[in-house]
This record gives C-alpha cells, sequence and structure tokens, in this order.
C-alpha cells in the first residue's frame, strides 16, 4: 500500500481534528468489561499498580516505542486504559491513517451486511457488482465469492502497478479458493456493501459501526487504496469491541458466528489468515507479497491466541482474547522496512510481556 499520495489529505482531515481535551477516571482492579461512552472523552484507567504490573518496565517500553517512530501507544485490560502516550509531536486529538489495519473494518462491514440479510459472503461477487468486474473468463470470475475475497484467496494474479481494482488489472492466475495472495481486490466488497444496502459506503459504515460505538475519522482515498484515519483512541474502541467478539456493552454490533468465523483460520493455505484478520499461534504461516511458507507463529513472543490487524508503516491492533487485553500502535515505520509485518512486532511483545511476567 502506497502512502505518499493521501499525506496531502491527511493535513486536511488534521485540521478538522477534535480538539476536546481526554478526561480519565482510575478504578480499583476489576474483571469486568468496560465500555466507554459513546460521546464525550471520559474513559476509565487502571493502574500499573492495581494490575500487579511492573512499574520498572514501563520506561524500556516507552523509550522503545518513542524510538522506533511511534505516534501513539494505548493498552486496555478489560476495556479500561492502563498505558495511553503519545510521541514525535502527536496528541490525543491527532487524526492518523490505519492503513492495511483498516481492511479488518471492511471485514466487520462485510459480516454486518450479512446478519442484516443484504448480502451473503458464500454468494459470487457478480451477483453485487454485476459480470466484468475482472478480465478473466466468465466461468472463472463467477468462481469468486466474497468469502474468496474476504480470505485472500481470489485466485487473481498479484499485481505491481498501485494495486489497481480495474478489470484489466484483474487477471488470471488460479481458481477461486486454491491460492492465497495479499491482494487489493478485498476494496470490491466496499462496492458489495453500497450495491447491496443501497447506500454509500460511507453512510453504512458511519451508522452500523462508527457512530455506535463513538469512534471518530473518516474514509478517504489513498490511489487506488480506501483508507481509514482516526485518532488512536477510536482504534481501541474497535479494539474493545472485537475483543468482547462484535458486542459494545448489551448492544450486538456483529453476530458472534460470523466473528468466530473471521477470527479462525479461513482456507487451509496460509493457516495465519482469517477474514482480513491476522491471527497468531497457527502452525504457518505466510506473509504479503509471498509464495513462502514459515513456519510457526507469526509473532513467536505474543501470545498464541491474539488476533491483529497489521498495516503498513506498524498500525497494529493487537487482541489478545486470554488476558481482556487490547493494544494499539500508530505511527511511522519502525525500520524502514515499510511491510506489514516486522521484527518490531517481536521486540515490542518481548517489551510488553516484561510488564507482567
Amino acid at each position: 500500500m502506497t502512502t505518499k499520495p493521501f499525506y496531502s489529505l491527511l493535513l486536511i482531515i488534521l485540521c478538522i481534528s477534535c480538539s476536546t481535551d481526554q478526561s480519565t477516571t482510575t478504578t480499583p482492579a476489576s474483571t469486568t468489561t468496560y465500555f466507554p461512552p459513546t460521546s464525550g472523552s471520559s474513559w476509565e484507567t487502571q493502574s500499573i499498580t492495581n494490575l500487579n504490573w511492573k512499574q520498572e518496565a514501563v520506561q524500556p517500553l516507552l523509550d522503545y516505542l518513542a524510538l522506533k517512530n511511534s505516534k501513539s501507544f494505548i493498552i486496555l485490560i478489560n476495556g479500561r486504559i492502563v498505558l495511553e502516550n503519545y510521541f514525535n509531536g502527536h496528541t490525543a486529538t491527532t487524526i492518523w491513517y490505519w492503513a492495511s489495519a483498516g481492511k479488518t473494518l471492511t471485514a466487520t462491514l462485510t459480516g454486518i451486511a450479512e446478519q442484516e440479510g443484504y448480502l451473503s459472503i458464500n454468494n459470487k461477487v457478480s451477483d453485487y457488482i454485476g459480470t466484468g468486474w475482472t478480465s478473466i473468463p466468465l466461468a472463472k470470475e463467477n468462481l469468486i465469492t466474497n468469502k474468496h475475497l474476504l480470505s485472500m484467496t481470489s485466485g487473481l494474479e498479484d499485481i505491481d502497478n498501485g494495486d489497481a481494482v480495474d478489470p484489466a488489472s484483474l487477471t488470471y492466475k488460479a481458481d477461486a479458493g486454491t491460492r492465497w495472495a495479499y491482494h487489493n481486490v478485498y476494496v470490491k466488497l466496499q462496492d458489495i456493501i453500497a450495491k447491496a444496502t443501497n447506500q454509500t459506503w460511507n453512510n453504512y459504515f458511519n451508522t452500523r459501526l462508527r457512530d455506535k460505538i463513538g469512534m471518530d475519522g473518516t474514509w478517504f482515498q489513498s490511489g487506488n487504496n480506501s483508507v481509514y484515519a482516526s485518532t488512536t483512541r477510536s482504534m481501541a474502541r474497535f479494539g474493545l469491541l472485537m475483543a468482547n467478539k462484535g458486542k459494545w456493552e448489551n448492544s450486538i454490533i456483529l453476530n458472534e458466528n460470523y466473528f468466530n468465523a473471521a477470527t479462525t483460520s479461513s482456507q487451509n493455505i496460509n493457516l495465519g489468515y482469517g477474514y482480513l484478520w491476522w491471527l497468531n499461534g497457527k502452525s504457518s504461516f505466510h506473509l504479503p507479497q509471498s509464495q513462502l511458507q514459515f513456519s510457526g507463529s507469526i509473532i513467536p513472543s505474543a501470545p498464541n491466541d491474539m488476533f491483529m490487524a497489521l498495516g503498513k508503516n506498524d498500525q497494529k491492533i493487537y487482541i489478545i482474547p486470554s488476558k481482556n487485553m487490547v493494544v494499539i500502535r500508530m505511527g511511522d515505520a519502525a525500520d524502514n522496512v515499510n511491510l506489514a509485518l516486522s521484527d518490531f512486532d517481536n521486540v515490542l511483545w518481548q517489551k510488553i510481556n516484561a510488564l507482567y511476567q
């Protein structure tokens, strides 16, 4: 995913960023899940001391994050903020892009549209946006379902021209479902949802997800990519929703059956991939832009039950069900590698582990 085209747009978005103070209230240690109000800036906190975590491990973690070009970092436990830090000129009200971490927003909206009866992920893409959306033979195109877009198994040829998704750029490589390849064609799900619901993508997203959990932010185009940008707390709100299996307090935003399918292996080629979510702790995995299979967990130092939204320049949502934990990192590339996955993840988790091990 290229980032240069959106910097001017990002500056515009920054100008309309809210300027309200972020307020917090520290509460005693609790195992109940807390959800911040959907309006205002109050958010309960949980202290390192109450959790019996190691205060001496905090500063090495923050120093590492600052050194590695981070802009913001949040840890939630049971929905409460344990750490919230901003670096390198960033503030709590600064908007930042999610990059490919925002793919999980599209996956979530697909599940919401399905539960509302607008679509089925098992139906073919052409049922919603018509035939001829690729340049491959019709019989092959009709093999491609919405689920293939969610699982990155469309079978379309890998592309190098800015992730274009016009028909001429979408050519045949293999039958759908037989090959895993990280591909920008997933954005067609946004067109599918717009057609199926007879609404704009932005309107459906805002009313069905963003506004229901109190997120801020907006979508914008960066070349051929649809990119979301928001404050760090809004990314944390989405992480909290998914940590609670699609439920916000007493409201079901996303049904649990779809959530479970989205956060388990979606196919048997890349076990480390769900529905646009990355999955830790599997026996093998593939990386973007690679057909190589690697043995072991994606992030060996992180919990095995962790699932992740990962974006270029190290945008991160880590969700760890066994610890009721959500971890958010936004910023520039940690090591100028510009890949969704880098050694930064492994070292960062060694620093996080030091807080409580």
